[in-house]
């Protein structure tokens, strides 16, 4: 499993915004201003399972979902986060990591799949990846 032929979903791609690059994973924030919502992409070509991965890259993922889920856990206090590796459509590995409040948009149901999603205004963008990168740094 190659870093060199990683190349990121189109659909990953138009639904996020880069954050980060961490040692294993492309971080990138869902374009969804409901939810705080984070992915984690490992860079490895194919990979399609978390199962996919070394050992020691299965441990790297769940150090950098831990790294990214207080990031986010910082800027937006939950009543609960979710992780997920679903890949029904898009089927390139790839790890939810969704801070939820009771009350939200899709509680207590599962964040996808309810509704159409509310692209981050602007300038709360700029400053939710600042945040964050500033977080992670």
């Amino acid at each position: 499993m190659s870093e060199a032929a990683f190349a990121l979903d189109p659909r990953l791609q138009a639904d996020t915004h880069p954050v980060a690059m961490l040692p294993l994973c492309e971080l990138r924030l869902m374009d969804d201003a409901r939810y705080p919502w984070l992915i984690l992409v490992p860079r490895r070509a194919g990979v399609t399972e978390i199962a996919d991965l070394t050992e020691s890259e299965q441990a790297q993922l769940w150090r950098e979902a831990n790294q990214a889920a207080a990031a986010l856990r910082a800027l937006a206090p939950c009543d609960k986060l979710n992780l997920g590796a679903l890949g029904n459509i898009v089927r390139q590995l790839h790890l939810h990591v969704v801070a939820r409040t009771e009350g939200d948009a899709a509680w207590p149901g599962p964040v996808w799949g309810s509704g159409a999603a509310v692209p981050y205004a602007a300038d709360v963008l700029a400053a939710r990846l600042a945040a964050l990168r500033q977080r992670l740094a």
